[in-house]
């Protein structure tokens, strides 16, 4: 029998187990489609190869398993370079599958014909040409031909060093004021289920970000959220597990971590380790292999912690007064909204199943801080690119993932405008999403900065308007909602959870200064 290259790519997709491809439609890439129709592969359609990018990442991210993205030639793959870039950055596995133009007229001006493998180098693990028959996809070949790899990956994890792993058991043994930094890659760990029993045995407290937010209950008298820059600064021992000291904890520094703490540092990439700062024990593993380690010499040596019991009382005291203090603005009665009580309504509506996704600056950083998801990759955002617009591909891929979870986009009014029109292909493909917009008619973020260096008469290109982007999303066929006081937001949010199409909910939002400190540089 013989098979044309898009079944051949299909097929071999198939056996890798995917269920859906995200795509926007090209001349280079319609045999694939052709192919995914035999072999059972949903095809979700987007506005923009941007989104099919997000969309791929956003999969991964709810699954654990890489997403796939099919983008044709030309602006196809240079619509698609920010969504690769993003994941990237945040070490998110994806396979993106580009057409170009047919090899018989590269170099002579092929349409849309361009060095795209060139381009991706930079941004990918690996990026190739494929240079025989599948390079053709419209041509055919016979069934008996094709290669097929088999047990071509290993499932193994990477197992930290026995001897380091005593060294920073010893460090946490004798410390008083111990604190653990948990990122992303928990997520990805095959062995997380030995999260639980770390945190239980060295009873520290325990901070979260990117994708290991939701992996502790907030009820878990561990979890902390408002007091990490008072723990990381005041800790003796600071163990990090998955996260670069990058940007979002200062490089580092002193004004972030106490610089007088012994740092033990763990992540799968050694380069990582002693960037910014030295490390006093650095461990390159697996972030629940390490977890299990640590937790064996605990039981090894029979030992339970006393010393730090105080620290985390200490902690949970000033836990509590943080929060107290924030009481005024997420139950503020203030119009414009107060930006902080929308975000209070929308977390008292969060279940254990419900999918959060943040697109924006200000208003998302303000998210972050009040929203308490619940759950594995029950939080998505762009990560250390900061890329506005990624939130409609994540959520597709979450509601196509996940179809009895509620999907909500905390969306900044300023991010909103740059994907907006995927809500057209989440409508006409029954994708029911939700997004809720803090509409300030500002780019905040940046506008704050502006103002604060050069003046409020100088701050061109940050200030927007306060569009009512429902009535957009009401004329594509989806649900729509405008709120402008404080108890009108609950009701609209019940109503677009349960409106049985994708929504927005566009609230009209003011001004706070719970992030008047915050960088955009």
């Amino acid at each position: 029998m013989s098979m044309h290259g898009g079944r051949i790519v299909a097929r071999a997709l198939r056996a890798e187990g995917v269920a859906y491809v995200f795509t926007l439609c090209g001349g280079h890439i319609m045999s694939i489609y052709d192919g995914c129709l035999d072999e059972g592969i949903g095809i979700v359609d987007v506005r923009h190869e941007q989104s099919a990018a997000h969309a791929a990442d956003g999969w991964a991210r709810v699954t654990g398993q890489p997403g796939v993205a099919l983008v044709t030639a030309g602006p196809g793959l240079t619509d698609a370079v920010t969504g690769v870039a993003t994941a990237w950055r945040a070490n998110i596995p994806i396979v993106v599958i580009g057409g170009q133009a047919p090899r018989f007229f590269q170099d002579m001006g092929g349409l849309q014909d361009m060095a795209h493998v060139d381009l991706m180098r930079p941004i990918t693990k690996w990026a190739v040409s494929v240079p025989n028959a599948l390079d053709f996809l419209f041509d055919t070949v016979e069934e008996k031909d094709v290669v097929v790899a088999e047990k071509s990956r290993t499932t193994a994890g990477v197992g930290p060093d026995p001897r380091a792993v005593e060294r920073a058991f010893e460090a946490l043994r004798a410390a008083e004021r111990p604190v653990c930094l948990v990122g992303s890659q928990l997520f990805w760990s095959r062995r997380r289920e030995a999260y639980p029993e770390f945190v239980r045995t060295f009873d520290l407290p325990v901070y979260v970000n990117g994708q290991a937010r939701g992996s502790l209950d907030p009820a878990d008298p561990h979890w902390f959220l408002q007091t990490r820059k008072d723990a990381l600064t005041r800790a003796d021992v600071v163990l990090i597990f998955g996260t670069p000291l990058d940007f979002r904890i200062g490089y580092g520094r002193g004004s972030h971590i106490n610089p007088a703490a012994t740092l033990i540092h763990v992540d799968l990439d050694g380069k990582e380790l002693g960037k910014n700062r030295g490390c006093d024990v650095g461990i390159i593993g697996d972030t629940g292999l390490v977890m299990e380690a640590l937790t064996d010499c605990a039981r090894a040596a029979r030992w339970k912690p006393q010393l730090s019991a105080g620290w985390i009382s200490e902690l949970r005291a000033l836990e509590r007064k943080k929060w107290e203090a924030l009481a005024p603005e997420l139950t503020s009665e203030a119009v414009p909204i107060n930006p902080l009580r929308l975000c209070a309504e929308v977390d008292k509506l969060l279940t254990p199943d419900t999918i959060v996704i943040g697109d924006g600056g200000d208003f998302v950083g303000s998210a972050a801080n009040v929203l308490r998801p619940r759950g594995y990759g029950h939080w998505l955002d762009a990560g250390p690119l900061g890329t506005p617009g990624a939130a409609p591909g994540y959520a597709m891929a979450a509601k196509i993932a996940h179809p009895k979870s509620d999907v909500i986009i905390m969306y900044g009014d300023g991010a909103f405008g740059l994907n907006m029109m995927e809500f057209e292909a989440c409508i006409r493909q029954k994708i029911n999403i939700v997004g809720v917009i803090g509409n300030d008619a500002a780019w905040t973020q940046i506008l704050r900065g502006q103002v604060q260096m050069y003046g409020p008469d100088r701050a061109p290109a940050s200030r927007l308007a306060y569009s009512r982007y429902d009535r957009m999303i009401e004329a594509l066929g989806g649900h729509g909602e405008w709120v402008e006081r404080p108890e009108e937001i609950r009701p609209a949010l019940e109503r677009a959870l349960g409106a049985g199409k994708p929504a927005v909910v566009n609230v009209k939002i003011g001004a706070s200064d719970f992030r008047k400190d915050a960088i955009s540089v």
